[in-house]
Formats: C-alpha cells, structure tokens, sequence
C-alpha cells in the first residue's frame, strides 16, 4: 500500500474559497462523516459513497488510490465543506515563527539551512540605524552571517538578501505545497483565495 501520509488535500469553504490544508486521513474523515464533498478536476461534487464509485472509473494511479476492505477510493485532492462559510484571514501576524516561515527557514544572505536554533532574524537596515521591525525589514538570517553583518546596511557590507522582504500571503505561510498533480487543480482555488 503506497504511503499517503505525506499528502494534503485543499480544503475549500461552502463558498468555494480556499481556507486551510489537511492531511488526506482528516479530509477522508470529513467526507465519510458528511461533513465535506470531494472536487474533482470538472468541479463535480461527491460524498463519500459517490466518491468511492467514481474511483472505480478510470485514472487509477496506484499511486493515488487507497484499498480498504471491501472498497478502493482514490484519494482526493480538493475538498469543498458543507457549512463551514468563514472565508481566511487576509494578513499573517508579524512574529518571529511566521518570519521563518516565510523565508523557509533558510538564511537569506548565505541559503543555508542549518538547524533552527542557529537561524536567528536579522533587520536588513539595523534598528540602530531606525530600522523597524517589521515584515519588509527582517531576513532569517544564520548566527554566523547576522554576526559578520553586525550593525552596517547591505550596501557597506556587500550582504544583499537573496529575496526582498516583505509580507506573505495567508496561504504561502502554510508552507505546504500541492505534490504532482494537485498543483494543477488546487491553483484554480488558490489564487482566487490569495488575491
């Protein structure tokens, strides 16, 4: 049986918004209790019964496909919920988690990525010099090159940050991007969602 726990189903508002990411086993949950309907690439709408015969049509990946006793269902993608109508929230707060989140826990001068407790958040223009703390102002940064940077701008020390800083989008600090062939049919709804 192929290993699925690595996967993550897109989980849409009854309004069809994208709203948050689960693990294939919580969306499955959902289905089976009613509580979801599984999307399709053609945008069809199947509860738990009508989703497991649709499985047994075509496009049988096995890959994709998870075999139970007495039944095979594929394993969805997107997932749309029957009452849930809250729609994300449209800004990330600013914190230091959210921080190495968006920079993907990689130093941003160097592309390092050691380990968490050497990773450190550096102010591009330093606070000495009235630099804010805010989302356009701090890297992630590793010990080592927040040491050698110290308290001079990019420009006296020659370390540019390899991307401009600034706030990210609700659904890039999730961090969890669409494996293989999700990334087709979860940008239909992401980047309405993002926009």
């Amino acid at each position: 049986m192929p290993d699925f726990t690595h996967r993550h189903v897109l989980v849409l508002n009854k309004h069809w918004l994208a709203v948050h990411v689960c693990s294939v086993r919580r969306a499955l949950s959902l289905i089976y209790q009613d509580h979801a309907q599984v999307v399709s690439d053609d945008y069809q709408t199947f509860d738990f019964e009508a989703w497991i015969a649709h499985s047994q049509n075509g496009g049988r990946q096995a890959d994709r496909m998870l075999r139970a006793p007495g039944f095979e269902v594929r394993l969805p993608q997107v997932i749309v919920l029957r009452q849930y109508q809250k729609a994300p929230p449209r800004t990330i707060r600013f914190n230091r988690r959210n921080v190495y989140i968006r920079d993907g826990h990689q130093c941003q001068y160097c592309g390092r990525r050691p380990g968490r407790e050497q990773l450190t958040i550096d102010h591009v223009v330093p606070r000495s010099r009235g630099g804010l703390s805010n989302w356009k102002n701090v890297v992630v940064a590793c010990t080592t090159c927040n040491t050698l940077k110290g308290d001079r701008l990019p420009a006296e020390c020659g370390m540019h940050p390899r991307k401009k800083p600034g706030r990210p989008s609700w659904f890039a600090s999730l961090r969890i991007l669409p494996d293989g062939g999700e990334s087709e049919i979860w940008l239909k709804f992401v980047n309405a969602a993002a926009s």
